[in-house]
């Protein structure tokens, strides 16, 4: 047991929405969990995150060789006991719909921990088969939109390929850079490639040279990143293979 797992709230510190927990006047320590419970009475979901990184973060700095293990065992245990006392509660007073408020609340915070615990922390059977059989679901889930992936990408696949005639493959490299290089009236290129080497990738994937596979690495030293400075390790093509041009078609009149 630690002497301390929350942030005091410094004194004179009037801000309503602070996480650390006290009073903003001189108090009496000693009762940090039920600090704890009333600035989490004030917190809504959104803020169950906030408020439990903020004393976790304190925590460590405070004991830096502790775990979370640790802290999240000192947690849940003012968590649950807390609903232990609320659950006990004499229904027939006039606190309880504010007890009620408050037991819900710490039943929706305890949901938060559960999505943290890594351990299994203290769960009943039940709870631990309620969460096995969520993760079951979750991977299940995860497996069928992969399957579905993978299907749609097969579908894509082939082992079909495009045959160059032997030794021409320059020939389509060049076609390929200019291509490449085209831009529309607009001043704008044709084509924007993801990856610097995703034309050679191309080109080894579909295309064949007498029924022959291209290696990527024979096709990368035609294939420069555009606008590169240092051409040295990257070759031209031949003037005997670069046998078309592409060039703009003329504007038809209407």
């Amino acid at each position: 047991m630690r002497p301390q797992y929350f942030k005091h709230r410094a004194t004179f510190d009037f801000d309503k929405n602070t996480n650390d927990v006290g009073f903003p006047l001189p108090w009496k320590k000693g009762n940090e969990d039920n600090h704890f419970l009333y600035r989490l009475y004030r917190k809504n979901k959104d803020q169950y995150n906030s408020l439990y990184q903020h004393h976790f973060n304190y925590f460590l700095r405070l004991y830096p060789e502790a775990t979370e293990q640790e802290f999240f065992v000192h947690i849940k245990q003012i968590i649950t006991d807390a609903i232990t006392e609320l659950v006990g509660k004499d229904r027939y007073t006039s606190k309880h719909a504010q007890e009620r408020r408050n037991r819900l609340q710490l039943q929706e915070f305890l949901e938060y921990l559960n999505t943290l615990d890594q351990w299994f922390i203290q769960s009943t059977d039940q709870e631990t088969i309620k969460r096995q059989l969520e993760e079951i679901a979750k991977l299940i889930s995860e497996n069928k939109k992969l399957k579905e992936e993978n299907k749609k990408l097969r579908e894509l696949e082939t082992k079909d390929y495009i045959d160059i005639r032997e030794g021409r493959h320059k020939t389509l490299y060049h076609l390929m850079l200019q291509i490449r290089e085209l831009k529309l009236e607009d001043n704008k290129e044709l084509t924007n490639a993801t990856t610097l080497n995703i034309w050679c990738k191309m080109i080894a994937k579909y295309f064949r040279v007498g029924g022959k596979e291209i290696s990527f690495e024979s096709v990368k030293p035609y294939f420069p990143p555009e606008n590169s400075a240092d051409l040295t390790k990257y070759k031209d093509i031949p003037k005997k293979d670069q046998l078309f041009t592409v060039v703009p078609a003329k504007k038809r009149s209407l």
